[in-house]
């Protein structure tokens, strides 16, 4: 039996370095590419990453990071956000209001203008109630860092050099000390000011870090959820199913996630016509799951 779980464990270990190499070779071959357009031919990220590092290996490694920390982060943020959105209709129908106020006049056929540009920028309360959601359920619910030197926090706590020193962004948005009584709520509200969105400090709310440390794909994966959010809520209905208990279960990890994932139930809404409200739902609407 041991030497039968031994060999499982090496088949698997097998399968890791096999992965590892084909991550490492795609990585590898995004960096080549963009040598031979020249790093000065584009404006994306790599390439300005290119402009002032010349050490491939380096490269590499931040290339790995845009594929796996931008790709899990923003999946689990979303899941996040419409499991809180089907348990509170009334943000839905805020945000509904929002794009059709921020894209009065356009045709209603024309998603991408709704979803693409500096209209997003416009969405306030669509950004405050991603970031309410991120509050309660942070994509990555914790981190470390290790001292570079002796240092003292805030509270007086001497930190020697080397000493890792972790933060849980997940604890830090339910504690009452920071977000006041209503801390488990999910309410958007507290993020506006006159109808504008108004940012705290990010070392209250350090879903992207802060300082020096500060996540550099935070703007981008801004930009892609408020996207798909607009996109999905202003013509689908988002209802979990399914739910033994109050909230499924909060999975820690690298990239926390839902333990056994998030059904729901997805249900095309009838489109509004010259700004009246869509006409009753039928009795069998046409579900998509």
């Amino acid at each position: 039996m041991a030497s039968k779980a031994a060999l499982s464990t090496s088949g698997d270990e097998r399968k890791l370095r096999d992965s590892v190499r084909l991550v490492d070779a795609f990585a590898t071959e995004v960096i080549r590419q963009r040598h031979k357009l020249g790093a000065s031919s584009g404006s994306d990220l790599l390439s300005r990453f290119m402009g002032s590092i010349s050490d491939d290996r380096y490269l590499r490694d931040i290339v790995v990071s845009f594929m796996l920390a931008g790709r899990d982060t923003v999946a689990s943020a979303l899941t996040a956000f419409f499991l809180l959105l089907s348990d509170h209709p009334e943000a839905a129908a805020a945000i509904r209001d929002e794009v059709s106020r921020v894209n009065a006049g356009d045709d209603d056929d024309d998603d991408r203008a709704a979803c693409f540009g500096s209209r997003l920028k416009d969405m306030h309360y669509v950004h405050a109630a991603l970031y309410e959601s991120m509050r309660l359920f942070p994509p990555v619910q914790f981190d470390s860092k290790f001292a570079a030197g002796d240092d003292t926090l805030p509270d007086g706590t001497a930190v020697t050099k080397g000493t890792r020193v972790t933060y849980h962004a997940y604890a830090m948005g339910r504690m009452e000390s920071v977000w006041g009584p209503d801390c488990a709520e999910f309410r958007p509200e507290r993020w506006l000011r006159g109808g504008r969105f108004v940012p705290v400090s990010p070392y209250r709310y350090p879903v992207f870090q802060a300082g020096v440390r500060v996540c550099v794909g935070k703007d981008l994966a801004l930009m892609e959820m408020k996207a798909v959010i607009v996109a999905v809520v202003r013509s689908f209905d988002v209802e979990t199913v399914g739910r033994s208990s109050r909230r499924p279960k909060f999975a820690p990890g690298l990239t926390a996630t839902f333990a056994g994932g998030l059904p729901v139930r997805v249900r095309r809404r009838a489109r509004a016509v010259s700004g009246h409200s869509p006409p009753p739902k039928s009795n069998t609407p046409t579900t998509e799951e």
